[in-house]
């Protein structure tokens, strides 16, 4: 699992030198303003890398940065990388099999089946995220204070940046078939990293 890197990084570091480990900010730009059904996943996936991670507009310029310690960013924006591939190749591969669809509900279907497919990748995450605390926390008796003090930390830093965060009201999602397509086709995603392998190993066939 990608979340064996992190899991060996936090239970490799004394607590002292985990305190003094900086944190650092990693954007992600993005191609517009409009909202896209990956940000349905963008919390999870910062969550996953124990991250703070916000939509920067200004200059008009919009990005995601995650902000955290370098291992955890790094893993972040390679995860979102992962997602995003995975939903377009998958996308693609629903329009190819509904060929009845056309124009408008053409792409409602699409958006649909993207949301759905963001939503069960983030549920994975979280799954994931839940099962990787809970395996550090055992593995060491020090592993509970470890990944409080890891908390604590990007908290503290993320403080003093005084990043100021404003809510962001959800999309709306169509429930539908295509939603449910979707939904099934964010199991397909391999959320591992390929180990000597190319960029087409991402997607599990």
């Amino acid at each position: 699992m990608v979340g064996r890197l992190l899991e060996r990084y936090a239970l490799s570091m004394a607590e002292v030198d985990l305190r003094a480990e900086p944190c650092v900010q990693v954007e992600v730009p993005l191609p517009g303003r409009q909202r896209r059904p990956i940000d349905g996943c963008v919390p999870a996936i910062a969550r996953f890398c124990d991250c703070k991670v916000w939509l920067a507009r200004d200059e008009d310029r919009p990005r995601y940065v995650f902000f955290g310690f370098e291992p955890g960013t790094s893993m972040a924006v390679y995860l979102f990388a992962v997602i995003e591939r995975g939903i377009g190749q998958e996308v693609l591969n629903f329009r190819a099999q509904n060929p009845s669809l056309r124009g408008v509900g053409l792409r409602q279907a699409c958006t649909s089946f993207a949301h759905g497919m963001a939503n069960r990748l983030a549920e994975r995450l979280e799954a994931l995220h839940a099962a990787r605390e809970a395996e550090v926390a055992t593995q060491r008796s020090t592993g509970t204070a470890l990944i409080i003090v890891k908390h604590s930390v990007v908290e503290e830093a993320f403080r003093t940046a005084a990043v100021r965060l404003v809510a962001q009201r959800g999309a709306s999602i169509r429930l539908n078939g295509a939603y449910q397509h979707g939904y099934a086709a964010g199991e397909r995603v391999n959320l591992r990293r390929p180990v000597g392998g190319t960029a087409q190993d991402l997607l599990e066939r």
